[in-house]
């Protein structure tokens, strides 16, 4: 083998990787074993207590690698994740609303025309929701006032700054609401990423949607969705304050933390454990010192002269912030200060108007992490002196003078007159910008400001100025988010899922392993140990780049056993065929391996192309599938091709003969001489599976249609747990009237006691009240015919007709991608255009005939819908398909190449023949790792695998009967008219070719 010791370096480097980043997840699972450990009592595990003790580490070292201290924090970032269905959470899609905008920067115009067209825009979207909005606002401005124009209305005060004027067209009106709205969108996203900050998830995900105005939000373990809702949907609250000088707010800290002392005496007196572990819960576990003499021996005093009080004092230890001049704590101790200022001696000693406000930004001092506190002129319920309304525009820009970043701040006419006031009356003193409730700067006033126009100085950076002037336009317009899908997955069944996933995985690992030892021998445990290896490094390389696992993912990584295993097939049944040939152990494993490498190569590029197009156009699920599948190609391409043949040749190195063996008595004689006419039956199959498709879909369309799930059609989905076995039928005729008739569908889902409910009713109101409605109206319909049988929503999920629009829409141009992705390289490889036709007529096929089998299903009583999970099916189903009409069209060329004087009808049954077994053994092992994976991976990829079942029995099928023979059926004939023979001639000498092989 060529470069023997680069593939060993690399091998060594990227498993030490993959030891490294696995580690992380190892030591994660530890630390929460012992949060659980630490908070369980009489057998019951107290919450708050855990999440307690996960606070207090989350900065305090929890592991040494290789010399290097790692907190929590630093664990869980490099951690292997679950996803939210197999961890339970909320998934939400948000949108922000142009309608808001385009109403906004018109200066919230009477105008009838101007209203009218707005009202026919929000219409014409409901039919075409793919459409930018803005196209059709102007398309209906022109179809009420054909002869007026927009910079009558825009042409304001408002967009002076964007130099709209009454001569302006209509199209750089439109230019100005489209820039307006994705600055929108970016003050949204940022927002919402420090509201998800700060409301306290692990490994929350938030991300835009590229070219679309929707953000994506995933917060794995939230339970309190409704919370979550209100914090997504809730719209920005920009406020400027007048802030305390630390002389005066002084005083009234002392006298808090007196109070705050006595008390903590009295507690002491009275129950000394209690303080104790109190005390234990707020320290890194294993420091059994207490915080004062921690701070007495690193020397930090509290951040104030007016704050300081003896080192045993209670604002003593949490205001730690090594700064002068500055109030704040260590971020660990965060929560521990807002019980202080909202407790009882807070509100008995603290001034009615003095709040104190986190800054948003932590500062790292020291290793250590610290948040600074604010002390604003605010009354409870009190307003600010000026709002987010006044701002006209802000941008980060660079001062020419101080070559630093600045903030440039334009005010509106009315806000510039309160700006000059609330300026005037704090020359030297700081106003602090507060943006819900969380302080973005607090900077001093040197002068009086008139004009409204406004620069902010400090330590920025270009990009802290950046966001701090997307956080000053944040309340200038109202750009409210609304939720356009949502998925909630309760935790029990997340764990159902993890169980379904990890059972599913393991069986079909057993599987696989059980039958290559079965039928290779020795040589199979070879390739059952790289298995192994490939699955340590795709975990390893997930954890790596921060991918979580979820139950799709599980999914694509059968896959990739099936794939890794299908590899080695080749390989070991081209050995075979080399030691029938007579050829030494050596020489048949060197050739084994160089002659099967074209087929694997080519393969894999095919199914490459299939998982990048998922990837790119799948969102959610899929996505997370084509990662996975990703990942599993290159590694299964090391593993089987590289580190199996390292195994073999250190096996047989040096030694004359060997112990290992490349066959058993189960596949000794299977197989062999294989004769089939299969190029003869191949008008029969045309035949069949013309009457399948047609047949499949005459049913389709006498069903109503294809079964779409929610994600194509829009509308909402709910999980519901009983407590006995439920009747889906009769559920669905109890219900169905209620939830406005046409639309509801009702099926058992995994146990007998769960059912899946979903419904269109409401699907094109996307509010939060609808939500509410339609939820409100399915209990109370079960309720009312089975309250005694404690109906209770377990998960539930809404997706959007604008999304369900544009699913739909990237679904097909990924199939389309796809097909002529494939066209291109087979044409590549194979240097003629009948190769690329034949091979996308059959996958074309494949597609067809896994459509066709739903509705014939459906005939059965097997009712599965056809959904992105469906769509990630079918192109796994071409990917397979495509592996073995490839590994078929290799062989003929090869063929062709080594006997020249033979027609491609003369070569094509025996390259068929020859290939028979490798098709035979990889389509079975696949076939029953996902059968393995419809029977224990549960409801939710049970349509998946369905898809899988009839596809990898129609691809197999198609790459025998289908693909060769359309060559034969195109370029064959060509090629007999250009000998002067027909082709049935050639069919007749195909029978027993006289083939020659290369010698090795």
């Amino acid at each position: 083998m060529r470069n023997k010791g680069l593939i060993i370096g690399l091998t060594v480097v990227v498993s030490a990787l993959c030891i490294y980043f696995l580690t992380f997840t190892f030591i994660s699972r530890r630390v929460q074993a012992d949060a659980v450990t630490y908070a369980t009592k009489n057998g019951t595990v107290n919450q708050q207590v855990r999440q307690r003790y996960l606070d207090s580490v989350w900065r305090a070292p929890v592991a040494n690698i290789l010399g290097v201290n790692y907190t929590y924090r630093d664990v869980r970032a490099s951690e292997l994740g679950l996803g939210l269905d197999l961890k339970g959470g909320m998934h939400v899609t948000l949108e922000v609303s142009p309608v808001e905008i385009v109403r906004a920067m018109s200066g919230n115009s009477k105008d009838p025309k101007f209203n009218q067209a707005l009202e026919q825009a929000q219409q014409a979207q409901k039919a075409n929701p793919s459409a930018p909005f803005t196209t059709l606002f102007l398309q209906a401005f022109r179809n009420v006032a054909p002869n007026d124009n927009l910079a009558r209305i825009f042409a304001n005060t408002t967009n002076k700054s964007r130099k709209i004027d009454i001569n302006s067209s209509d199209a750089k009106v439109i230019g100005a609401i489209d820039t307006e709205i994705e600055d929108a969108i970016d003050r949204s996203f940022n927002i919402l990423r420090t509201r998800i900050d700060k409301f306290g998830t692990s490994q929350p995900n938030i991300q835009r949607v590229k070219g679309t105005g929707r953000i994506q939000v995933e917060l794995p373990g939230v339970d309190n969705p409704d919370r979550v809702r209100k914090l997504l949907q809730g719209q920005a609250k920009l406020e400027f304050w007048e802030v305390w000088r630390q002389d005066e707010f002084g005083p009234y800290l002392q006298q808090l933390d007196q109070a705050l002392v006595a008390k903590e005496a009295t507690e002491k007196a009275a129950a000394p454990t209690t303080a104790t572990a109190a005390t234990a819960a707020t320290t890194a576990p294993g420091d059994t010192s207490s915080l004062a003499s921690q701070l007495a021996k690193k020397g930090n005093t509290a951040a104030t002269d007016s704050a300081k009080g003896p080192q045993g004092s209670v604002l003593a230890r949490l205001l730690t912030m090594p700064v002068p001049g500055q109030l704040g704590v260590n971020i660990r101790d965060t929560a521990r200060m807002n019980d202080v200022l909202t407790s009882q001696e807070a509100r008995a000693t603290l001034p009615p108007n003095l709040t104190f406000m986190w800054n948003v930004k932590p500062q790292e001092i020291g290793g250590q992490e610290y948040l600074s506190l604010v002390a604003v002129r605010k009354a409870s319920g009190a307003t600010a002196p000026l709002e987010g309304d006044v701002v006209a525009d802000a941008r980060g820009d660079i001062d020419p003078q101080r070559g630093g970043a600045e903030v440039s701040m334009s005010m509106t006419p009315a806000g510039a007159k309160k700006w000059q006031k609330l300026t005037g009356n704090n020359i030297g003193r700081q106003v602090a910008i507060v943006l819900d409730d969380n302080v973005y700067s607090d900077p001093v006033v040197q002068a009086e400001i008139a004009g409204g126009n406004t620069s902010i100085s400090g330590n920025f950076s270009i990009e802290e100025a950046q966001d701090l002037a997307n956080v000053l336009k944040a309340g200038k317009l109202p750009a409210p988010t609304r939720i356009v899908e949502e998925a909630v997955v309760g935790p029990s069944l997340g764990q159902e899922a993890i169980n379904q996933g990890l059972y599913s995985s393991v069986a079909g690992l057993l599987i696989i392993m059980g039958f290559m030892a079965l039928y290779y021998g020795r040589a199979g445990l070879v390739a059952d140990a790289s298995l192994l290896f490939n699955i340590f490094l795709i975990l390893g390389i997930l954890a790596q780049f921060q991918f979580a696992l979820t139950l799709p993912g599980i999914a694509g990584l059968i896959l990739v056993f099936a794939s890794s295993i299908d590899a080695n097939v080749l390989i070991f049944e081209r050995i075979r065929e080399e030691l029938d040939h007579g050829h030494l152990l050596k020489d048949a494993i060197n050739a084994g391996y160089s002659r099967a490498f074209s087929a694997i190569f080519d393969s894999n590029v095919t199914t490459l192309i299939i998982a990048l197009t998922l990837f790119i156009f799948g969102t959610g699920p899929v996505q997370n599938f084509a990662v996975t599948l990703l990942i599993g190609i290159f590694t299964s391409f090391l593993s089987a091709v590289f580190v199996s043949r390292l195994i073999i040749e250190w096996l047989v190195k040096g030694k004359e003969t060997s112990k290992i063996t490349f066959s058993t008595f189960l596949s000794r004689k299977l197989f062999k001489n294989v004769s089939l006419d299969i190029i003869g039956k191949r008008k029969i199959a045309y035949v069949f599976s013309t009457i399948f498709i047609v047949i499949g879909f005459v049913l389709m369309a006498v069903q109503g249609g294809p079964n779409l799930g929610v994600d194509f059609r829009g509308g909402r989905a709910y999980v519901v747990d009983f407590n006995k076995a439920m009747e889906a039928s009769e559920v669905h005729d109890a219900i169905v009237a209620d939830l406005g008739g046409a639309g509801t569908e009702v099926k058992t889902f995994g146990t007998p006691s769960r059912l899946r409910i979903t419904t269109g009713y409401l699907a094109d109101d996307e509010t939060v009240a609808a939500d509410k409605k339609v939820a409100a109206t399915l209990l109370n319909g079960l309720k009312k015919d089975f309250g005694a049988d404690a109906p209770v929503i377990k998960s539930t999920s809404k997706v959007g007709a604008t999304i369900a629009d544009d699913i739909k829409k990237t679904s097909v141009l990924s199939l389309g991608l796809t097909l002529l992705g494939i066209f291109v390289y087979v044409l590549l490889r194979f240097s003629r255009w009948q190769y690329s036709m034949a091979a996308v007529i059959a996958l074309f096929h494949d597609a067809l005939l896994v459509v066709a089998c739903y509705p014939i299903a459906r005939l059965f009583g097997l009712n599965y819908e056809m959904d992105q999970i469906f769509v990630a099916a079918v192109l796994t189903v071409l990917g397979f398909s495509m592996n073995d009409t490839v590994v078929i069209f290799d062989r003929i060329r090869e063929y062709m190449r080594e006997n020249p004087h033979l027609t491609f009808a003369q070569v094509a049954n025996p390259a068929l023949n020859s290939t028979f077994s490798r098709t035979m053994i990889t389509s079975t092992t696949v076939f029953l790792v996902v059968l393995v994976l419809y029977i224990f991976g549960g409801e939710t990829l049970r349509s998946f695998s369905f898809a899988m079942l009839v596809g990898i029995v129609f691809g197999t099928y198609s790459s025998l009967f289908i693909a060769t023979p359309v060559i034969l059926d195109t370029y064959g004939r060509k090629e007999a008219r250009e000998r002067g023979t027909d082709i049935s001639t050639h069919l007749g000498d195909a029978d027993a070719p006289k083939l020659s092989t290369s010698n090795v």
